[in-house]
This record gives C-alpha cells, structure tokens and sequence, in this order.
C-alpha cells in the first residue's frame, strides 16, 4: 500500500487547524486547555493573548477563575517548561514526563545536586511538610530547607524539590492585570487528589498527534521532552495512520483528524511568547523558517511574540507604553491613565497591502482585549 506524502504546506494546514487557528472556536477555555495539552506558561499571561487568539468571546475572567478554583494549575511538564493545564491533565501528565526530572536531579548545570550525597527521599518529605503550612516561593523554601540539611546550597535544594514533587504556582501568580511571586506548594495539596498512577506514555503522546499531528517520533520527542519513545509508538502503530514528510519521514497521526487541503484559508493571529505551536515539533518547517527562528528565539530561552500571515510566521509584535515594553495582562499593559499603548508590528519581509489591513484589524482587536485605554499600532 503506498503511503501519502504530505508537504509543508499541508502540514502546515493541519496544525493550524488543530492548534485552533483557523478560526475562533466556541469552546471553554477549559476545554482548549485539555485540547491542547495545555499551554506554554513560561511568563504568567500570555496563555491569555493564547484563548483569545483561538476562542470565541473569550474573556481572561474565565482563566482567571478556573486558576482560583484550581480547575487549572501552572506547574513544570512537558520539556521541563511550565505549563499551564487542567486539573485533570496535572495529575495525569506529572507522572508520564518524571523521566525529564529525574535525569535533571543532579546534572542540571546550575542548581543540581551533583556530588550532594542528601538523602532525596528526605527531602522530598521535609518539602511536602513546609509547603503543606503554606505555599513558598522558591528562595524562602530553598532557605527553609537549608535549616533542615546545613551542609546543602538552598538553591539546589529547591531545584531537587521541584524535581521529585510536582510543585504548581498558586493565585494571585498568573491572574489577568495582577502580578504576584511564584509562590509553589505540592499539586497533591492543592487539589487534593493524588497523582495518576500511569506512567506510560502511550495516551498522552495520542493527544499530542490530535494537537499537533501528523508527527514524526523526533517531534514527538520535541515537544514531550522524553527520549526513546519508538517502543511507545510501535505499540500505538496498529491504530495510526502513518504518512511520510517531503524529506521521507515517516509522520504517525490518529484516524480522522483533520487535514485540510493546502490552499485552506488561514486567517492573521496573533499569537503570544512561548507559543507551543513554536515549540512543539523537531523539525518547524511547517509554521517557520530557520531564519526567522533564528530573530525570534533569544540566547536567553525567549520566544517572542509574532503574528502569522498566510498561515506562516512573519513577523513579531511587541506592546509598549512611553517607548518601555509592557506584557498584555500585566498592571501596565492595562492602566486607563498616561500614554497610550501602543502595539508595535515588526514585520521580517514586506507584506501586501491585504495582509497589512489585516493585520491591522486583527491588532486592533488585540489591543482592545489588553486594554480600555488610548492606544495605537505601528508598523517598525
């Protein structure tokens, strides 16, 4: 039987689709977030500018809430990156992606254990007992923990903790126009269940495909942040169709997932930093070029914002007030007071005089869900 090969730009399609993007969707955010396998949440908002690029009439009360009722949490997942997710998938996806903490215990660079000879087991339990008192940021449990193993640097007690216990940031971190410490306690004390027992990846990486699909196993392994997942696949391959990229990889996806032909419209979005869409294949082909990778991702671990047009990233966006960057969902983003806001859009090759209008009306939506305040776009 001869296997279809599926381009880029069909490839490029079907994510679009998936991720949401090819229209906005009348769901909750409750069920984007499961649909999605939650979101990259490295910063605190940009989930939000997230749902309102793929929802209809979203409005950020909605994720605000399901944050303070812990229907959802931010804690660290897949690629060892915080996400923000739903109460179900916490449970469900800490144990699957424990492998990535495991093997970052002692060799993380900066805070591991290295040599450390403290007993973790110990640790984890002296951990769970301070946190479940109250949530600590990440320097006062380091230094409360200190107290209880002298001879160990705070800092690389804190980062072992967060390794073997699934530690999630507690309200007001993360609410709509606030701003609060990354204060953590154990996601078992926060929602009051335990972790699932299920370590296998199997299901998880079947979410993956219906969000992200088709995929190679290197993508698969991109965006999960586990290794030697082949095992995992060949037992799904009986269920999967498999198809093969341009190059002759062979691309697994789950039966009757959407696939829109190439030349399906794709609207202008916006889409925040730390986008998952961005992050989430070995080979991004699909949604950028090498090149503007390179001008997007920063030395430091940043993803900036950008926008798509005809279904490609081409360009990044910023919002700025008096010339200083300001994060939509932030005290300064939001402010009725002072000079406007101003959303700057920062194409990386010219653009058609349709796609510029475009751009400009879908901006100004944006804008007018950051902010009640003046505010204005510029081409830069």
């Amino acid at each position: 039987m001869e296997i279809t090969t599926l381009g880029n730009r069909r490839l490029n399609r079907a994510l679009l689709e998936r991720q949401l993007l090819t229209r906005r969707h009348a769901v909750s955010a409750q069920a984007a977030l499961t649909h999605l396998v939650g979101m990259q949440a490295q910063a605190p908002h940009p989930p939000y500018v997230g749902l309102w690029t793929r929802l209809a009439d979203f409005a950020p009360s909605e994720l605000a809430d399901l944050l303070t009722d812990r229907r959802a949490v931010r804690l660290g997942l897949m690629r060892g990156t915080v996400h923000l997710v739903t109460d179900a998938d916490c449970l469900a996806l800490r144990p699957v992606v424990q492998p990535i903490y495991d093997a970052d215990l002692y060799r993380n660079q900066l805070h591991g254990l290295g040599d450390s000879n403290v007993d973790v087991t110990e640790l984890v339990a002296v951990g769970r007992e301070l946190m479940a008192e109250q949530a600590l940021t990440a320097k006062a449990l380091g230094l409360a923990l200190a107290e209880r193993f002298p001879d160990e640097d705070p800092k690389a007690l804190a980062h072992a903790l967060r390794s073997q216990a699934s530690l999630v940031q507690v309200p007001p971190r993360a609410l709509w126009g606030r701003s609060g410490q990354s204060a953590c306690t154990t996601a078992e004390h926060w929602l009051g269940r335990p972790l699932a027992a299920e370590t296998a990846p199997d299901e998880m990486l079947l979410r993956y495909l219906a969000a992200f699909g088709p995929a190679t196993i290197a993508d698969m392994q991109a965006w999960s942040g586990l290794n030697r997942l082949r095992a995992a696949v060949d037992r799904l391959r009986p269920s999967l169709v498999v198809y093969r990229d341009e190059a002759g990889r062979e691309l697994y996806d789950v039966p009757d997932a959407p696939l829109p032909p190439e030349d399906a419209p794709a609207p202008v979005r916006f889409l925040p930093e730390f986008d998952n869409i961005l992050l989430s294949h070995a080979d991004r082909a699909r949604i950028i070029s090498e090149e503007d990778r390179k001008r997007m991702f920063t030395v430091n671990g940043i993803i900036r914002a950008s926008f798509l047009v005809d279904g490609m990233v081409a360009g990044m966006w910023r919002l700025t007030r008096a010339g200083k960057p300001v994060s939509a969902g932030s005290p300064a983003a939001a402010g009725t007071s002072g000079p406007p806001l101003v959303l700057e859009l920062q194409p990386f090759r010219p653009i058609d005089r349709a796609a510029g209008a475009e751009l400009t009306a879908e901006g100004a939506r944006l804008l007018a869900f950051v902010t009640t305040h003046d505010h204005e776009i510029r081409f830069v």
